[in-house]
């Protein structure tokens, strides 16, 4: 498991270098979110990982880095490669890179 910054990230997603997903709760995707971020909430991903796409690495994001540091771990020891964590989560992303998206 590895952490990146929110800029790396954008860097990332503008390549097509990996899958983002966001671990958040339902409630917290409805204030916002990124643009084609598979959700899968983090009490569900152990009974759902198997949904996830292998073809790239994932960037698990959350909303401070907490909850996708935690997945990144549970998705390295289920055999995902190279799962990434996005140090800060979206409030990073929202400061770093788009200053537009709302914060909470």
């Amino acid at each position: 498991m590895q952490t990146i910054t929110a800029i790396q990230l954008k860097s990332q997603l503008d390549a097509d270098e990996v899958h983002l997903l966001d671990v958040r709760t339902a409630d917290e995707l409805e204030l916002v979110s990124i643009a084609g971020a598979l959700h899968i909430p983090l009490h569900e991903l152990p009974a759902r990982h198997g949904e996830l796409p292998r073809d790239k690495p994932l960037a698990v994001l959350c909303h401070h880095g907490v909850r996708s540091e935690t997945a990144a771990r549970f998705l390295d020891k289920a055999g995902f490669t190279d799962p990434l964590s996005v140090a800060g989560g979206i409030e990073a992303y929202a400061l770093d890179v788009d200053p537009t998206l709302p914060r909470y």
